[in-house]
């Protein structure tokens, strides 16, 4: 059934039941438009200046470039196990569940992460106690191998962001080439590291609770 934004905002901010954060994911494939759908729905649930709202990205939890390094694995970076999925499933769990714990009354800080460094940054996003409702975003928030199946248990719905295949692509072309690669080189990484991880994504589609199609229409199973 059409769905449009102000749909999309209505259902997230009936998550949070009876004073309890909740955690909404969004999902998709590398270029789809989960930050961009994220950022959207932070900036109008916030809109009547109360902060009830935070953003923590899954990047924050990319392994470094020294790590990578040294496990071998950074010219596949953004592939599954070049983050640390464990690390951010425990800071869901800590994020959702707050007044069960001794950080009820406490900031959370999440790491974020610099594009232009491509690197991660430790403690770059706090979220306060009067944060009822955590949007996240990221690739692998479906997938249910490894670490990476107890992120899902942590999320009160998943919400996974589709676009047009040759429009995602040049999307994430044209946004390797912002943060410094030639466009030959942006292609190939494309090709060679980014695509492989959108089909692993893809295949996680049909485990979301809504799938938004486009911006401001969605489809699912509600």
């Amino acid at each position: 059934m059409p769905t449009t934004f102000d749909d999309l905002l209505a259902r997230a901010r009936a998550l949070p039941r009876e004073g309890r954060r909740a955690v909404l994911g969004i999902t998709g494939s590398p270029g789809a438009g989960k930050t961009t759908l994220a950022e959207h729905l932070v900036r109008e649930l916030n809109g009547d200046g109360r902060p009830w709202v935070a953003h923590v990205p899954m990047d924050g939890f990319h392994l470094a470039d020294a790590e990578l390094d040294r496990l071998g694995r950074r010219d596949r970076k953004g592939a599954p196990d070049t983050f640390d999925a464990a690390g951010y499933a425990a800071l869901l769990r800590r994020l959702r569940a707050p007044d069960d714990t001794e950080d009820a009354e406490d900031v959370v800080y999440a790491p974020g992460f610099e594009r232009v460094l491509e690197q991660p940054v430790a403690g770059a996003i706090p979220v306060p106690p009067t944060a009822r409702l955590v949007v996240t975003e990221g690739n692998y928030l479906l997938l249910d191998t490894g670490p990476w199946a107890r992120v899902r248990p942590h999320l009160d719905e998943v919400w996974f962001c589709e676009l047009d295949e040759d429009e995602r692509v040049r999307r994430l072309v044209a946004r390797h080439e912002e943060f410094g690669k030639d466009h030959e080189a942006a292609v190939a990484w494309v090709e060679r590291s980014d695509q492989r991880n959108a089909e692993l994504v893809a295949a996680t589609r049909e485990r979301a609770d809504l799938v938004v199609r486009a911006p401001g229409r969605a489809d699912g199973r509600l």
